[in-house]
């Protein structure tokens, strides 16, 4: 009797494990453009439409997650990798039923892990007993090895910028290195802070210009977030601005991003278990561009 409901329990286990997850990367290439609150704010409107989310905080030497949303997690990534936790004891709760993985702060990178690691690392998201529907990964600014291994990992890109010429360019270096040394073909451009609608259209058109002109890539416009200082506040409260000041004009743009991401593609089969996006993850870049993207 115990046999058998020993059996059930690991058998529902194993058909969450193995149900389909979009996995999301959310980068940038430069610090300054929004990112985290992108990250943080999509996080909770997906979860307000009743999906189930889980934001991972990839910036493995500034973790910024918990800081925006207030949270004072107890254990991180670090502890999982070390053995010491259950990744299941490492998640929070944020708003709307958010999970939260917070960063594993001072780990140099997950590419840079000792090969021991990485079976337990796929093992652990391999065994979450969570309904998840979407993985948001909100990686760290710039283009090091860790930001190129989860991006060329996910299912999506999603690229953020800004007004700042800066950001234009370090957007091209990303998707320039993603694309001739990762293999990653299509890219989501998502333009942040900016004063009106159309400037984001022109901001999205001046890099899709130069990356028609340069490298061999799709780039598809995800939308317009506009400067809000409700945002502003809501940072300076800690809180999600979903929660605080759910009709200000940031908040409806993360609203129309997260309807619109219903109708993007989802991975089906092996491809679109977590495990296989860690595996990809710890690939080497070589690899990736022979066929694993």
């Amino acid at each position: 009797m115990l046999e058998a409901a020993f059996d059930q329990a690991q058998g529902l286990r194993g058909l969450r494990a193995a149900r389909p997850v979009q996995v999301v990367a959310i980068t940038g290439g430069k610090g300054g453009v929004g990112k985290t609150n992108v990250s943080v704010n999509l996080g909770v409107a997906l979860a307000q439409r009743g999906r189930g989310v889980m934001l991972l905080d990839a910036d493995l030497g500034l973790a910024n997650v918990d800081v925006l949303l207030g949270l004072k997690p107890r254990w991180t990534l670090a502890h999982v990798l070390s053995g010491e936790r259950e990744l299941d004891e490492v998640i929070v709760e944020g708003p709307a039923g958010l999970r939260i993985v917070p960063a594993a702060s001072g780990v140099a990178g997950m590419a840079d892990l000792a090969p021991s690691v990485h079976g337990g690392l796929i093992q652990a998201f391999g065994q979450l007993a969570l309904d998840l529907d979407i993985l948001l990964v909100d990686t760290a600014a710039g283009v090091s090895e860790g930001v190129m291994s989860f991006a060329r990992a996910a299912q999506e890109v999603l690229v953020v910028v800004c007004e700042e010429p800066a950001s234009l360019a370090a957007a091209y270096a990303l998707i320039k290195l993603l694309s001739t040394q990762h293999g990653v073909s299509r890219f989501r451009v998502l333009t942040n802070m900016v004063r009106r609608a159309r400037d984001g259209r022109e901001l999205f058109g001046k890099l899709l210009s130069v990356c028609d002109q340069n490298l061999d890539v799709v780039l598809e416009f995800a939308g317009v977030v506009p400067f809000d200082n409700y945002l502003r506040k809501a940072v300076q409260r800690c809180r999600s601005v979903m929660e605080v000041s759910p009709r200000c004009p940031a908040a409806s743009a993360m609203r129309r991003l997260a309807e619109q991401m219903e109708h993007w593609p989802r991975a089906s089969g092996a491809s679109g278990h977590l495990e296989f996006f860690f595996e990809r993850m710890l690939q080497p870049a070589t690899a990736a561009v022979g066929g694993l993207v």
